[in-house]
């Protein structure tokens, strides 16, 4: 269950980050970037392949330092204070890094190693988070590589973290392998922990998240609820007519902008859809019920009305002028 607005006022800020800007040479790789994130909610940071995501992300667990700007973690100041607020932060940048030729447990041993506090029952405890119990005792080398991703998530979980940062967690994984990851990152959500998550994966970040900032180009370009920012822009309806003529020049009447090329605002597998009476409209001012008996009174026969909410690709295509991404 997704945390409404006046539910998420009332959460804990774990990440908060103000007005961050990266320099190198002359150029600002990262230019002004504000967001926050709250326990136990899902924070999607999307954009495409170099819009700054993974910089940013080095910037939040101290990898590099930023130009300008403050990251604060659980209320301590990554760069004045790092030690205190990483103790809270569980991450995987880029690729886990596991040994192979030990087993899952042996790694989750070494790295325990390097934290204090992390007893045997601990390890047990994040084994059995990542589902992995069956296969912990078999070297890494024979895991595939959903299973890896588990073991890298179980390791950043070692120490308790209050938040945990995924960069392109769904990388090179199956589709079973990706439903089954977005399934677990619910569950550490749905116990209160916070978790930030880069992609360059719409569809990922439509299904996983509760907010979103888009970032492209170093710039932050919205920040928001998934289904705020989605339903704030402009809904589309499919109407099927016959005859399709005498259908459009009512709905035209009626305050109906006609968007001539569908295929640019509509997903590729709704497009896919349309025949020869389709007529797509933006969201008109008279409300569907009230046009429906307008058109059968004329004789229109309407076949079917559907409301199409835009995607985050939309979206991220309208705000960036037609920028790639997947």
């Amino acid at each position: 269950m997704h945390p409404s607005g006046e539910e998420r006022s009332n959460l804990a800020t774990v990440l908060s980050v103000e007005h961050l800007r990266k320099k190198i040479g002359k150029k600002w790789i990262i230019d002004d970037v504000t967001f926050d994130v709250k326990s136990g909610e899902i924070f999607g940071f999307l954009g495409p392949n170099g819009a700054g995501k993974t910089t940013t992300i080095r910037m939040l667990v101290d990898l590099i330092k930023p130009t300008e700007g403050k990251v604060q973690i659980c209320g301590y100041d990554v760069n004045r204070d790092p030690e205190r607020a990483l103790a809270f932060v569980g991450s995987i940048v880029e690729n886990p890094e596991v040994y192979p030729y030990l087993t899952g447990w042996e790694n989750l041993q070494h790295f325990a190693r390097m934290q204090s506090g992390i007893d045997e029952q601990r390890i047990q405890e994040v084994v059995d988070i990542v589902r992995l119990d069956q296969r912990i005792h078999d070297k890494v080398k024979t895991y595939s590589l959903g299973m890896r991703q588990r073991l890298g998530i179980a390791q950043a979980l070692l120490g308790r973290p209050k938040l945990l940062i995924l960069d392109e967690p769904t990388n090179g994984l199956d589709p079973k392998g990706i439903k089954e990851l977005r399934a677990f990152i619910r569950r550490l959500a749905e116990e209160g922990m916070a978790v930030f998550v880069s992609s360059h994966l719409l569809s990922e970040i439509q299904l996983l998240c509760d907010r979103v900032a888009i970032i492209s180009r170093g710039r932050v370009l919205a920040v928001g609820g998934v289904n705020e920012l989605v339903s704030g822009n402009a809904n589309y309806v499919i109407w099927q007519l016959s005859p399709r003529p005498r259908g459009t020049e009512i709905l035209v009447a009626h305050g109906a902008k006609i968007v001539d090329d569908p295929h640019t605002v509509l997903d590729d597998s709704i497009a896919a859809g349309l025949n020869e009476n389709s007529v797509v409209t933006q969201f008109i001012g008279d409300s569907i019920s009230n046009i429906v008996p307008i058109l059968v009174n004329a004789g229109v026969e309407v076949r079917d009305v559907h409301k199409i909410n835009p995607t985050l690709e939309q979206l991220f295509l309208e705000m960036t002028e037609g920028e790639s991404i997947e």
